[in-house]
C-alpha cells in the first residue's frame, strides 16, 4: 500500500504543475490547485509519516552479513541504522538501503549556493570508486547505459531535484536507481548497487563473482545529488517486486548517517 502510495505522489504533482501552467496560460480558476496540493502531500509524505520501525529482535533474525561494497574509508548517509525505512519508503525494497559517499579529500569552504552544480568528476572523491561484490554470487541485472549528470547539492539544485525526482518516478525504477548492479548471493537475497558510472559495469549477467571482485564503479546516475553509491539488500531481483531485507556488514556493522567507517582492504 505505501508503495502504491508513494508511486500516485508522483503523477498527482504532474498534474498539478500541468494545471497551475494551464491556469496562468488561460486565466483559469485557481481553486483547484490546492486539494491537489493536499493530496500530493498525503501521498507522499504519508508513507514516511505512517512507516513502523520493525522490532530489534525481528530486525536481527532477518539480518544478512555480508562483506562492505566498497575498499577504503566512506561515510555512511540515509543509514537503517538511524530509521527504518532508511529512504522515507519501501519501494523498491530501499526498506534497509544505505547510501555511501567519500568524504576525505573533497575541497573544503564548499558552498550550498554557488556554484549551483558541478561534473561529478569535480571535488567528488567517490567518482569512480570500485564497487565489490560483498559475496560470491551470480550476476541476474546490469544497466550502464545511462548518463551521469551534474550534481544537485546546492540549494537551487535540490529545488530542480525534487521536480526531477517526480519525472524519474514516471519512468519506473531504473530511472530512479540509475546504473545498476543486482547480485544473486543465494538462499532468496539478492544484493542492489545503485548509481553506478556509465559503462563502467565490469560483469555480465549470468557471471559468477567472488567476495571483493570488482564488479564496477561509483557514478552519479538516476536519481542522485551526487557522486555516492545507494546499497541494499532484498528478496526479488526486480526492484519493482522486492522486499527490503537488513543487512550487516562484515567488520564494519551498519554504520549510522555521518559515521565513518572502513571497507575491504582489496579493490
Amino acid at each position: 500500500m505505501r508503495g502504491i502510495l508513494t508511486n500516485l505522489g508522483g503523477p498527482l504533482l504532474v498534474v498539478y504543475f500541468a494545471y497551475a501552467a494551464a491556469a496562468i496560460a488561460f486565466d483559469l480558476a485557481l481553486e483547484p490547485l490546492l486539494p491537489l496540493l493536499l493530496l500530493a502531500g498525503v501521498f507522499l509524505v504519508g508513507p514516511r509519516l505512517w512507516a513502523r520501525k520493525p522490532s530489534e529482535q525481528a530486525m536481527e533474525d532477518a539480518t544478512v552479513e555480508v562483506a562492505p561494497p566498497v575498499a577504503g574509508a566512506w561515510v555512511g548517509l540515509n543509514s537503517p541504522a538511524d530509521r527504518v525505512p532508511s529512504h522515507g519508503t519501501h519501494q523498491y525494497g530501499q526498506t534497509y538501503a544505505i547510501d555511501v559517499y567519500v568524504d576525505e579529500g573533497r575541497p573544503p569552504g564548499r558552498s550550498y549556493w554557488w556554484p549551483l552544480s558541478r561534473r561529478p568528476d569535480d571535488g567528488y572523491p567517490a567518482f569512480d570508486q570500485p564497487l565489490l561484490a560483498v559475496a560470491d554470487a551470480t550476476v541476474v541485472r546490469v544497466r550502464d547505459g545511462q548518463r551521469d549528470h551534474r550534481s544537485r547539492d546546492t540549494w537551487p539544485a535540490l529545488a530542480y531535484m525534487f521536480l526531477e525526482a517526480v519525472v524519474r518516478s514516471l519512468g519506473g525504477a531504473r530511472r530512479v536507481v540509475g546504473n545498476h548492479v543486482v547480485l544473486d548471493l543465494g538462499d532468496g537475497v539478492y544484493a542492489a548497487y545503485a548509481h553506478l558510472r556509465r559503462g563502467s559495469a565490469e560483469v555480465r549477467e549470468g557471471d559468477r563473482v567472488t567476495v571483493g571482485q570488482r564488479i564496477g564503479r561509483c557514478g552519479n546516475s538516476g536519481n542522485s545529488s551526487e557522486p555516492h553509491l545507494h546499497f541494499q539488500l532484498m528478496d526479488h531481483p526486480d526492484l519493482n517486486r522486492a522486499t527490503g531485507v537488513p543487512f550487516r556488514w562484515t567488520g564494519a556493522g551498519v554504520p549510522a548517517s555521518g559515521q565513518t567507517f572502513t571497507g575491504l582492504d582489496c579493490a
